[in-house]
């Protein structure tokens, strides 16, 4: 923890900040890309939100207060800049935030970026099936193996709740693969 102290002060200094912030780019652009393409779908989104989200990452280092992980925090912001893309998206479509998931879905298919087999597709829509929360922790557990721990931190939700939530997911998901 001391060594992600010294790294924010290397952040919010002016000399060593835009050194320290490709660093960061360095460390968490891949996880949180693939955070927020689990959310959003879709390639062009995700490289979107991720681009919002380190704009707003950048623009608040200095009401980072240091109660959580940074990593946590930054997933935090990538988790509410995609949903509300996912909800400006919907909106802008004159669609509920239901149908605009639908169609994300089926653009996946012929995603290039999307290198899955049919498996993998049904395991997504049962996934999108999900309510949102559970959606989130199934795959902030599955995917990117995130401990229940920092999940909580980055939710604001407790640990046994998350295992609930994770439980309850899992057993929808084996339902509805096992019933496609």
């Amino acid at each position: 923890m001391q060594d992600e102290k010294v790294f924010i002060a290397t952040l919010l200094d002016p000399k060593t900040q835009n050194e320290a912030f490709r660093k960061l780019l360095q460390l968490y652009q891949k996880p949180l890309y693939h955070h927020i393409r689990g959310m959003v779908l879709n390639h062009d989104d995700a490289d979107d939100v991720l681009q919002n989200t380190f704009l707003k990452v950048y623009a608040n280092l200095h009401q980072f207060k240091g109660d959580s992980k940074l990593f946590s925090w930054m997933y935090r912001i990538a988790t509410n800049e995609s949903i509300s893309f996912m909800q400006q998206r919907a909106k802008k479509q004159g669609i509920c935030n239901e149908e605009a998931k639908e169609k994300a879905l089926q653009k996946l298919e012929s995603d290039v970026y999307f290198d899955g087999d049919e498996m993998q597709l049904k395991l997504q829509r049962a996934v999108a099936s999900l309510p949102e929360k559970q959606q989130l922790v199934f795959k902030m557990k599955y995917y990117e193996a995130l401990k229940y721990e920092d999940m909580s931190e980055i939710l604001s939700t407790s640990v046994g709740a998350l295992k609930a939530s994770y439980h309850l997911a899992v057993k929808k998901i084996e339902h509805l693969l096992k019933s496609d």
